[in-house]
């Protein structure tokens, strides 16, 4: 009896597992999964670059990312692209930033169609 009901509740999460695999597949929205320099972070030096890795490919012709300062302009290269080697990496180069607080705000489409936007600030020292 006490193995039938181990092999039950093992059922029952592989179940489940299976259960949330499906609901995330399904969703198919391209998620923020890390960003470089991280989300609320405190940079002792200037990033060379943004980088957002996302949890679904990306259409590169709707999918961009700006960075802005603390005044709301726009002040990354304006060079954002998806990158080729991997279309879950959105990226935009930076100038060299003064000391202050930054802006990042994306905007993606992924392949399945989905839009995702957001937006998350990070500091240089």
């Amino acid at each position: 009896m006490a193995g039938t009901g181990r092999a039950s509740a093992r059922r029952l999460g592989l179940a489940l597992a299976a259960c949330a695999l499906t609901a995330s597949v399904a969703t198919g929205h391209a998620v923020l999964q890390r960003a470089e320099p991280r989300v609320e972070s405190t940079q002792k030096r200037s990033p060379d670059e943004v980088k957002l890795y996302f949890t679904e490919r990306l259409e590169p012709a709707y999918s961009a990312v700006r960075v802005l300062d603390d005044r709301g302009v726009q002040i990354d290269r304006r060079d954002s692209r998806v990158d080729r080697a991997n279309p879950a990496l959105l990226r935009a180069t930076l100038p060299p930033l003064p000391a202050g607080t930054y802006t990042v705000r994306w905007r993606v489409l992924s392949i399945d169609a989905d839009v995702t936007e957001g937006t998350f600030t990070f500091r240089v020292e």
